[in-house]
């Protein structure tokens, strides 16, 4: 056992944590299956890369910050307009996002903007890319307190290194000239080289109306419109569409 313990200590010395964690039951298996030396350290460097990806996953999920977890698979795409198969597949390529292109996603609300944001997210980090989500504002109230506030650090400088950024809600946006002034600087500093994924309810043509002063926020839609697709998604209120109910299909007896 003291062979078994210093092994497991050297395995933590060299970060093979799934090796140190499951070693008994390894060596178990492979007394057992009479594997050879050469069929035990391939099952250990096997199972060490799919630990080593799972535990990479996990620490930029939590770096996303996203809200929830939503993947393209869950997506109703049948039950859109705007969106086909196979632009949905050249999405979850990213190319587009080596070219620093920007997304924009239209609609009313429940269509499943965020949705599609948030699984296009997931696809990104899976293949390695730096994702960070933001409500629109989220981002503001972060903008305005970066100065003073630890938390609002760390996101804006979130925003500033992800590969994708998520903005979700343009709804929001800021009417003040000192927000848009920071956003516009924000934007500036992201143009191509990052790419933005933006969700949005209203069509561009009337974001200059979102605030006081249109010639600022024209020239911020500008620099996020230059270089990106605009996807307008129609249909009805998913969460409308599939809503669950207390009571199923029983009605209540008095």
């Amino acid at each position: 056992m003291d062979t078994i313990k210093t092994m497991q200590e050297q395995c933590g010395q060299l970060k093979l944590l799934s090796t140190r964690d499951q070693l008994v039951d390894i060596l178990r298996q492979a007394q057992k299956a009479s594997w050879t030396h050469a069929e035990l350290l391939e099952y250990i460097l096997k199972a060490e890369v799919i630990d080593l990806e799972d535990r990479r996953l996990r620490r930029h999920l939590t770096w996303a910050q996203f809200p929830y977890i939503k993947s393209l698979e869950d997506f109703k795409l049948g039950e859109l307009t705007g969106i086909s198969d196979r632009q949905l597949k050249e999405l979850s390529e990213f190319h587009w996002v080596h070219d620093a292109y920007n997304l924009i996603l239209l609609g009313p609300p429940g269509v499943g903007k965020t949705h599609l944001a948030l699984g296009l997210g997931l696809v990104g980090i899976q293949k390695g890319l730096k994702v960070y989500y933001t409500t629109m504002n989220s981002l503001l109230d972060a903008l305005k307190t970066e100065e003073f506030m630890r938390k609002s650090q760390i996101k804006i400088s979130r925003v500033r290194k992800a590969d994708v950024v998520i903005i979700d809600d343009l709804m929001y946006f800021g009417a003040s000239a000192r927000e848009q002034t920071m956003f516009f600087h924000l934007i500036h500093d992201l143009y191509e080289i990052s790419a933005i994924i933006l969700t949005s309810n209203r069509s561009p043509e009337l974001w200059s109306t979102l605030a006081d002063d249109p010639a600022t926020t024209t020239a911020i839609f500008d620099r996020l419109l230059h270089r990106s697709e605009v996807i307008k998604m129609d249909g009805d209120s998913f969460r409308m569409k599939h809503q669950e109910t207390i009571f199923k299909e029983e009605s209540v007896k008095t």
